[in-house]
């Protein structure tokens, strides 16, 4: 049997590999592209190949852990480091050798310069312009055959309008040629007509595959062993791993037999025992609860007796039903695995939207590539030995497409008059607040923002980054709510993204870059009947007690300073957001009322600034009264002129006024 058994063949497409799953991925694939680039101008390492060179993988592993790239110790040094190289290399931002290609180099100078502009033809910022033509580029090896993900992804969109997140998850990196690509299509046509389901179409793709009908030849053929069932599930990493099955097989057939309450408790162990969500799913198809001590308690009273390997009439189609389910399982859990990979790599783009359970494209490039969608598909299933190389996006696509045509497809898909170029901003513009006054009424509310608040105050940092994203670091997200929270108070007026000087991504959720953001948010407001036309510079900042002195105190009157030096037309002042309020941060602040401020060549001054200190308690308690900026305002304007002690004068000006 050993010499005959089939072996793992993949049967679906994966962008990286789950040991690159990263949070902050933007920044850290520019900060280790830094970091590589400084290891090999060190002379010890400069000439040295990587390739076959433990005692260099070992370095460079030690080197990220001298930099603070990485924490703890890894058991495996040198795989570690290839594993945290490996999908750069699938990027073609280094080369097998641990290079910096043309393509990586040109995202680290963008990275370096923190030159984000829009620039390009599909108006995306010039970091995800580099992404996005890589993933163009980049392909996946397959079964002697060759597949573009992102270019799969093209063809979806394109075709079904799209995605839902299951069919993007289970669905998409099944179309791995052209033929299943196609039958992949029509299967999620007939799924949303209600004729099929998605584990109908996995075990299809499955049992297509020659190994699989192997496999379930041999299962069928011979007596039931605990090596027969480790055999047939064609683990690819050993198959110790799917020992457990062989307890399941054995405990399913004794709760057919019995339909005891004890056979019952033994099902459910067994399926304890497999690993990974597998398990999860196991339970949900085998048992009507998830929960341990009901199962105990209730026993066979909490099978599912309408799952339809308890109904099986004959023991070739119990061994086959068992057979599909143990795959189906296990590539659903796989294919889950890869969902949180396959998207960060695709939102690396800035052209892919994630939202409301759906996939879609963003406006500009959903455009871009319904003009390019003859010449992708054509590309779809062959390799592109232009990997590493930073070319035009014209001869990636085979094509030059200009903004005239853009403009005339935004047109024709939309429904909107575009004449120019301004047109088209008009209209995308309209189209990001739509989405972003969605986002809020969702998952920014009031309650939100203020869990938030305590969640920054106590550095929860986990809990911040999974309610809003895990591509930014809390800093930067503290200043993105900020900002969310600041726009929720002004009433949702003026141009908040704009405003917030922060890089986002498609979905508008911000980024972290290596090279680090701008500093303010710098907010616009028109003249009202309650106060004059001015700008106001919202600092956000979590450092502590011990060094917000050192750190804030200086960087914020500077950036109130210069901006009123070269806006002397301008209204302007600044807020200080914080979790904590070092008490001579307060008083320094007060000083500057009347401290005059000096351009650097002391041609040019300002007589004092005004700085109002914000405790995010007060924030939250903004919050909670549902405070407008009319309000809030008049309480700033007049603790600003009050003349009450700095020690005394946020508690009865700030705390005890709103």
């Amino acid at each position: 049997m050993e010499k005959t058994m089939p072996a793992y063949k993949s049967y679906c497409w994966s962008l990286g590999t789950t040991s690159f799953r990263m949070v902050e991925f933007n920044r850290k694939i520019e900060r280790q592209l830094e970091l590589i680039r400084e290891f090999w101008t060190k002379p010890a390492f400069a000439d040295q190949q990587w390739s076959e060179n433990e005692p260099l993988q070992i370095e460079y592993y030690n080197f990220l852990k001298e930099s603070d790239f990485i924490e703890g110790e890894a058991q495996r040094r040198a795989k570690d480091a290839r594993e945290k190289t490996s999908g750069l290399v699938d990027l073609g931002l280094l080369d097998d050798e641990r290079r910096l290609t043309e393509a990586g180099n040109a995202l680290l100078q963008i990275a370096a310069n923190a030159d984000f502009n829009t620039n390009n033809l599909l108006r995306i910022p010039a970091d995800s312009f580099i992404y996005l033509k890589q993933l163009l580029k980049l392909y996946s090896p397959i079964d002697n055959e060759y597949v573009r993900p992102y270019i799969v992804l093209i063809m979806a969109l394109n075709s079904l309008g799209k995605l839902s997140y299951d069919e993007f998850t289970y669905l998409l990196p099944l179309a791995i040629n052209k033929s299943k690509t196609e039958e992949i299509f029509t299967s999620i046509e007939n799924i949303r007509s209600g004729n099929g389901t998605i584990d109908e179409t996995i075990i299809k793709v499955l049992m297509d595959m020659p190994n699989y009908q192997k496999a379930l030849d041999t299962l069928l053929n011979n007596a039931i062993t605990e090596q027969l069932i480790t055999e047939i599930g064609m683990n690819r990493k050993s198959r110790n791993y799917d020992k457990p099955y062989f307890k399941l097989y054995k405990a399913l057939e004794a709760v057919i037999v019995t339909h005891s309450d004890e056979a019952a408790v033994e099902l459910f162990n067994a399926v304890k025992a497999v690993s990974g969500k597998s398990s999860i799913l196991w339970k949900q198809y085998l048992f009507s609860t998830t929960n341990t001590k009901k199962v105990e308690k209730e026993g066979f009273a909490t099978i599912n007796e309408a799952a339809e390997i308890f109904n099986c009439a004959t023991d070739a189609e119990f061994r086959t039903q068992f057979f599909k389910l143990l795959h189906l399982f296990k590539a659903k859990s796989t294919l889950s695995d890869y969902f949180d990979l396959n998207r960060r790599y695709f939102k690396t783009t800035d052209t892919v939207l994630f939202r409301d359970d759906e996939v879609t494209f963003d406006i500009i490039p959903n455009c871009f590539f319904k003009i390019a969608s003859e010449k992708l598909s054509e590309l779809a299933f062959v390799p592109d030995s232009n990997l590493p190389n930073n070319i035009a996006l014209s001869s990636i696509v085979s094509e030059e497409i200009t903004e005239n045509q853009i403009f005339a497809k935004v047109e024709e898909l939309y429904g909107v008059q575009v004449r120019n170029l301004y047109d088209v901003r008009a209209f995308v513009d309209s189209e990001r607040y739509e989405r972003l006054n969605a986002m809020i009424d969702s998952r920014f509310t009031d309650e939100n923002i203020i869990a938030l608040m305590s969640a920054f105050e106590e550095r929860r940092d986990g809990e911040i980054q999974a309610m809003v994203t895990n591509n930014a670091d809390v800093p930067t997200i503290f200043e993105y709510v900020l900002a969310i929270t600041w726009y929720k108070i002004s009433g949702r007026k003026g141009k908040v993204l704009d405003y917030m000087n922060l890089s986002l991504d498609a979905d508008l959720l911000p980024v972290t870059h290596a090279a680090g953001g701008y500093e303010d948010i710098t907010y616009k407001y028109e003249a009202t009947a309650d106060y004059p036309a001015h700008t106001l510079l919202l600092e956000a900042t979590l450092a502590s007690s011990t060094n917000q002195r050192r750190m804030e105190m200086e960087p914020v009157s500077r950036h109130l300073g210069d901006y009123l030096l070269s806006h002397t037309d301008e209204q302007a002042y600044c807020l200080f957001a914080t979790t904590y309020l070092h008490i001579n941060v307060i008083s320094d602040f007060r000083m500057r009322k009347s401290a005059p401020y000096y351009s650097s060549d002391g041609t040019q001054s300002i007589d004092g600034m005004k700085i109002i200190p914000l405790q995010t308690s007060e924030i939250k308690t903004i919050i909670e009264k549902r405070l407008n900026y009319t309000q809030i305002y008049k309480i700033f304007e007049d603790a600003f002129l009050s003349t009450i002690a700095p020690n005394k004068w946020y508690q009865t000006e700030i705390v005890n006024l709103i």
